[in-house]
């Protein structure tokens, strides 16, 4: 493409060099510039591109664009922005032929249940004859291709590239999570979406963030600075934070809830460890629905997913049928005990709000013990870990405080840090809770190694105990260190259950 072409609509500053040249390709990591490539040198959290221009020219790129002075002793054409992040996102939708312009484009944010909305609707869309891409936390899929995620949304470049490949499969709509991070980093300016879903706020990405105030004001710029439109967006009525949305945003926008009166809401339902049934009522009607997702918080998710669909005018019966047919989420509340073993959960609840309300849902059903398996990450969010705590030790009869991803933190500080938030009686000898024919003394203990954690959380409860391991979700691996190794809280926990079937039975 003629580098001309690829400025256009970019804040420019000043230009060193002609403009008139042919870009192959762009690329905001140096190691991966080609011949006649422009390099786009932005300031990261860890690294600064404008450390690696002498790279990316050894890599072959032609053209630099840059926001802060450097030096000019290389041949090539320097480019100064406003902002290296902003036209990264301008640059990208220029390169690849503006493809969300072809695509219905349904972006999802909020702290919680972005994973389950974007699973949700994908089915209802599938089931009404759409051809479908998804990109989030977990995967990006669209025909036979799945791509395993590093981060919930993809730079400008990396999503750019992935509509262009969606388009040019015959996607014609697109589900999509946007995260805060991608949000203050303008990664998603230059899609042209037409659905905006905000799903609820709490607290996470304070170490990013620093206060929830300014977590909620990335939040909120998707709706003001990109979304725009009121009939785009569908808002969460019954959270505080999305009705403040509404006051700021303005604009005619669809709500959906359970206690207050909003577009798309939930007449009588049920909630049970065998799923959701529920009266969905809706401006264009109203319907019955069952799904084998647990918790009223997935009752949320299935309200937002309905909002959407109806916004899309797809038909009721296919909405219907798109939910009672998603089974489980990866890590997203996932069943993992046969029906004769003690019930067992994994989840990514890796906030308060999230581990509370997974929690709460969950002392709906017990008739015993509720068991919590849980840590909390290295190098993020500490003001978390207590209140994490806090909650597992007041949900909870017994908390088992354990490793999550430590990174490179001390896995103990972190246990410590949590454990400053438990209240409640110490266990101190797992001896002491084995047995099943009574509750437990309410508690906690520690055992920072997680496949230990979850294998004495499975031998010592009880058949009508229900366990829930939290924190990791869908992951495959432990971030130990600067090492990723793999683990799964899912094949442990069966590998547990199946080891307790064993013994039963000997």
């Amino acid at each position: 493409m003629k580098l001309d072409r690829l400025l256009t609509g970019i804040d420019i500053v000043a230009v060193t060099g002609t403009i008139n040249g042919d870009v192959s390709d762009v690329c905001y990591d140096s190691r991966r510039c080609g011949d006649h490539s422009l390099f786009v040198a932005i300031s990261g959290l860890k690294y600064d591109g404008h450390h690696y221009v002498d790279q990316a020219i050894d890599g072959g790129a032609s053209y630099i664009i840059y926001e802060k002075d450097i030096p000019f002793h290389r041949d090539a054409v320097y480019i100064k922005v406003k902002s290296s992040r902003r036209a990264l996102g301008r640059l990208g939708r220029n390169f690849f032929g503006n493809p969300t312009a072809h695509l219905c484009l349904i972006g999802i944010t909020g702290t919680n249940g972005k994973t389950t909305v974007s699973y949700l609707l994908e089915s209802i869309l599938k089931t009404a004859g759409m051809n479908v891409g998804v990109i989030g936390t977990i995967n990006s899929r669209y025909g036979n291709e799945i791509h395993q995620s590093l981060i919930t949304t993809p730079e400008p470049i990396d999503l750019q590239r992935l509509f262009r490949h969606m388009v040019d499969a015959g996607v014609s709509h697109v589900v999509m999570e946007v995260s805060s991070h991608a949000l203050d980093q303008f990664r998603v300016d230059d899609c042209a979406y037409d659905i905006g879903i905000f799903t609820n706020l709490s607290q996470d990405h304070l170490d990013y963030h620093h206060t929830i105030e300014k977590y909620y004001v990335a939040k909120k710029r998707y709706f003001r600075e990109i979304i725009r439109n009121g009939e785009k967006m569908i808002i969460n009525g019954d959270d505080p934070w999305g009705r403040q949305i509404l006051r700021e945003t303005g604009g005619s926008s669809t709500t959906f809830g359970i206690d207050r009166q909003c577009a798309v809401s939930a007449g009588q339902f049920d909630l049970s460890l065998k799923g959701i049934h529920a009266d969905i009522t809706t401006a264009n009607g109203n319907f019955s629905v069952s799904s084998p997702l647990i918790g009223k918080f997935n009752l949320y998710n299935i309200l937002a997913s309905v909002a959407a669909a109806v916004k899309l005018e797809i038909s009721q019966d296919a909405i219907k049928r798109g939910i009672e047919q998603l089974g489980n989420i990866p890590g997203r509340f996932q069943k993992v005990n046969r029906d004769d073993e003690p019930a067992v959960f994994v989840d990514y609840a890796h906030t308060e709000d999230a581990l509370r309300n997974v929690l709460e849902n969950l002392a709906r059903f017990k008739t015993h013990n509720i068991i919590t398996v849980f840590g909390c990450g290295g190098d993020r969010d500490r003001g978390k870990r207590p209140l994490m705590g806090k909650a597992a030790s007041d949900l909870s009869d017994l908390a088992i405080i354990t490793s999550d991803n430590p990174r490179t933190e001390d896995p103990l500080e972190i246990i410590h840090q949590i454990e400053s938030g438990v209240r409640g009686g110490v266990v101190e000898k797992v001896s002491l809770l084995t047995n099943g024919s009574r509750r437990y003394e309410k508690g906690y203990i520690i055992i920072p190694d997680r496949r230990e954690a979850i294998v004495t959380a499975v031998s010592i409860a009880a058949p009508q105990d229900i366990i829930l391991i939290a924190g990791k979700g869908h992951e495959n691996y432990q971030i130990i260190g600067e090492k990723r190794i793999f683990f799964d809280d899912t094949i442990v926990a069966r590998e547990a259950l199946d080891k307790r079937r064993k013994e039963t039975m000997s």
